[in-house]
């Protein structure tokens, strides 16, 4: 009998504060600053047969600060600055959405914003992910209950962002201070094949 091959996994990345440096409501290219080893942390996923998906919040749009087109906008670079080091995110879900300071429609009590899974249920579905084979990384503990909701397996926490209390790094099932130290973590080196 043969055992059928495993559905795909992959690495969900929170944006702000793990992918950029973290400034509040950030929307503008000029103003994006990509966090040091993020490359490196995407490429020793891939490298590992990991699909690259950002998750993200932003509650910006649901304030008024900017628009869902200039977050696309914004993403559409950030992607082709990631094709740019030979890499590919493969998608990117957001929440546009706040349950008190959203404006008009956005002002939805939703189950897409983090600690809610749906971002993340949303990517399985669309990808054939295989979550408990997946890895959430961010930089808040609303990002590890985001992952614990959807039963991604591993849940990472990144000290990059958001100050991160003791109690914070106890939920997550890896800390690291930085994406460098957490590429090791999650992907120790092996010896290359020559």
């Amino acid at each position: 009998m043969q055992i059928p091959l495993s559905r795909n996994k992959s690495l969900f990345l929170d944006r702000d504060g793990v992918i950029n440096v973290e400034k509040d409501y950030l929307h503008r290219i000029q103003d994006f600053e990509f966090v040091d080893g993020i490359f490196e942390l995407c490429q020793a996923a891939a490298d590992a047969g990991y699909t690259l998906i950002i998750i993200t919040n932003q509650s910006g749009i649901a304030r008024g600060y900017y628009t869902e087109h200039q977050f696309q906008q914004l993403m559409t670079w950030v992607m082709s600055e990631f094709s740019r080091h030979q890499l590919t995110i493969t998608d990117y879900f957001y929440c546009p959405h706040h349950p008190t300071k959203g404006t008009g429609h956005y002002r939805v009590d939703c189950n897409c914003r983090k600690p809610g899974p749906q971002m993340l249920l949303d990517a399985a579905q669309k990808y054939d992910l295989d979550l408990s084979q997946s890895i959430m990384v961010g930089d808040k503990l609303t990002d590890l209950q985001a992952g614990e909701a959807a039963q991604v397996g591993t849940k990472a926490l990144v000290g990059t962002g958001h100050a991160v209390s003791g109690e914070d790094q106890l939920a997550a099932d890896v800390y690291a201070d930085t994406l460098t130290e957490l590429k090791t973590r999650l992907f120790p080196a092996t010896p290359e094949n020559h």
